[in-house]
């Protein structure tokens, strides 16, 4: 089980702090997760759920920036679920990788409640996207289990007053929306623009269960310099470069 040695790259995230194996073909964490992590205001001795958490990225983000943390991450996939726990390993963070559907989470993560729930769901609806050929990566991109379930699914494993903080596409924002009942409140929306005056493609979206403050929109975070790429140069704006190369926090409000 797992990937061939030839099969996979170690990749630098946080400035080299974390090395990661991740398959050559099939899905590559990018810059998502480590968003994703960065704007999870956790704390020494609190614990963390990653629901899809692949090779592990946003979590063992998260760990690096606060290293008391309790992991635990759930995959469905098993190569990928093989790769979370070595580069757990490797990186010397405490992750418990469990090899499981979300949709039939086992006992010993039903049974238990965290004060994070983090995810990072699949992005593309596949009745309206073109799937790919290779099956994690078309695991990890395109829908099979609503986006509705992953969200009642993250807040029955979040503890009272526990936050539920995810990544999406922005045109699928309403359907966030949508999928929190009133189990959730205090949600906040932070648009992630690619430049000034473009479009968000992403949102960070985070709630609290038990919450009840007013909804938020906050300040987008733009990511690059300049109205468009010039040559081979990399444009992220030095809050953002800060972000992924040194593991700083990003603050939703």
């Amino acid at each position: 089980m797992g990937f061939a040695r030839h099969l996979v790259t170690e990749d630098k995230f946080l400035g080299g702090e974390l090395v990661l194996m991740q398959p050559r073909d099939g899905y590559r964490a990018g810059v998502d997760p480590v968003f994703l992590a960065a704007s999870v205001a956790a704390h020494d001795g609190e614990s963390v759920l990653d629901l899809g958490c692949g090779v592990g990225a946003a979590g063992l983000c998260l760990a690096r920036r606060v290293p008391g943390i309790t992991l635990v991450g759930v995959e469905r996939q098993p190569d990928y679920a093989d790769l979370a726990r070595k580069n757990a390993f490797d990186n010397d963070i405490d992750m418990e990788v469990i090899e499981a559907d979300l949709a039939d989470l086992p006992a010993e993560v039903k049974d238990r409640s965290f004060d994070h729930v983090i995810m990072n769901p699949p992005y593309y609806l596949r009745d309206r996207s073109t799937t790919s050929d290779d099956p994690g990566r078309e695991a990890a991109l395109f829908e099979d289990t609503p986006l509705a379930t992953w969200i009642d699914i993250a807040t029955r494993r979040l503890t009272h007053r526990g936050y539920l903080t995810m990544i999406q596409r922005a045109e699928r924002l309403p359907e966030i929306l949508g999928g929190m009942d009133d189990r959730l409140g205090s949600i906040l929306v932070k648009p992630l623009l690619p430049r000034d005056g473009r479009a968000a493609v992403l949102v960070l979206v985070q709630a609290r269960k038990g919450g009840r403050g007013a909804f938020r929109l906050a300040a987008p975070l733009i990511l690059h310099d300049g109205a468009e790429h010039v040559g081979d140069s990399e444009s992220y704006r030095r809050e953002v470069s800060a972000i992924l190369r040194d593991g700083a926090a990003l603050p939703l409000w």
